[in-house]
């Protein structure tokens, strides 16, 4: 087996072609949809595991066992990670009011922006990690960080966050005017287009508006780019090679519209998976310093990725029964009302 994975040309075309492929499916064929139940959502999730499934296969099949290993841990790891992301999401659509098919349009181009932001934090994170094996210990002590914060703000009675008064919101509101109010799905609109009582709603006067439904999608990039901080760390400690990383998060992120959906529906009944992810947060923390520890001093120490894979698999599982035998007290007090 060859010392690194690299860049081969068959795996490069297939990958691209498949995601070319996926993001005309999923951005464009159904752009306008209006109506997403989440038997559609629910459909369409399973759709987008099973494409990551076959990719694992096509590398298991085609390459080695520890490559297709190494890409599974780093896509199940973003797809957990990616569900606390997505319950962000959830409180930034509650701020702007915004509900329905206009979360689904917001979701497309918020996934455009991951697909480019996450190929250049990639190139970033993996440049950094082959320049220096000491960047390793960087990284963890920034997940073990992140799994910190977590900790702590899960143990605190908070409100939810209002992200209308979101740094990235009060900057667009500086750079240009803002039209309070919703019109249809259009994220900026022009002075022509508004009435005289409908300009009295403008912060300022402008040629094109902001309208609420841009504020929001501002929240959600930034609010991705801020998450891809933690993540891609954390996929990186478990799948070093650059196309396998972004292959791993990339197939993760093209299915996370659907999954909003779906989860917006169960999020009241997962109510120990947040803990499931600081878990792992911790774990990938510390199996990044010991690789770290591993390249720098030769300590030999090392978790192989099928036992990170396993790992990974078996603490998201661990979450999932965990809320099912054992409901917060809210969906308790919920279950005995209905009786």
């Amino acid at each position: 087996m060859a010392e690194h994975f690299g860049f081969p040309l068959e795996a490069i075309i297939i990958f691209f072609t498949v995601i070319a492929l996926s993001v005309y499916l999923d951005l464009f064929a159904h752009r306008k949809v209006k109506d997403i139940t989440v038997k559609d959502a629910a459909l369409w999730s399973v759709f987008w595991i099973g494409l990551a499934l076959a990719f694992y296969a096509y590398l298991w099949l085609r390459f080695d066992a520890y490559w297709a290993n190494m890409y599974m841990a780093g896509y199940v790891l973003e797809k957990t990670l990616s569900i606390d992301n997505l319950m962000v999401f959830m409180a930034i659509f509650a701020s702007f009011g915004i509900k329905g098919h206009l979360q689904h349009r917001i979701l497309y181009w918020g996934i455009i922006g991951a697909l480019v932001f996450r190929a250049i934090f990639v190139v970033i994170g993996t440049g950094l990690f082959m320049a220096s094996p000491w960047v390793g210990f960087l990284f963890a002590a920034f997940v073990i960080w992140s799994a910190v914060k977590m900790l702590q703000s899960g143990s605190e009675e908070e409100e939810i966050e209002d992200y209308s008064d979101h740094w990235s919101v009060k900057i667009t509101q500086k750079i240009m005017p803002v039209y309070t109010k919703l019109v249809g799905e259009k994220f900026i609109v022009k002075h022509h287009e508004l009435s005289e009582e409908q300009l009295a709603s403008v912060t300022r006067k402008g040629a094109r508006y902001a309208t609420p439904a841009l504020l929001c999608l501002m929240a959600i990039e930034t609010s991705d780019i801020a998450f891809a901080f933690d993540s891609v760390p954390a996929v990186i400690a478990v799948t070093q090679e650059p196309l396998l990383v972004y292959a791993a998060m990339i197939f993760a992120i093209l299915g996370l519209r659907s999954l909003y959906f779906v989860l917006a529906a169960l999020t009241k009944y997962l109510v120990h998976l947040e803990k499931a992810v600081i878990v792992l947060l911790f774990y990938i923390g510390v199996k990044m310093a010991l690789q770290a520890s591993d390249a720098v001093f030769g300590t030999g120490l090392h978790i192989a990725p099928s036992v990170s894979l396993m790992i990974v698999l078996g603490v998201l599982a661990l979450g999932v029964v965990t809320s099912l035998m054992f409901p917060g007290k809210k969906e308790a007090e919920d279950g005995n009302k209905q009786d």
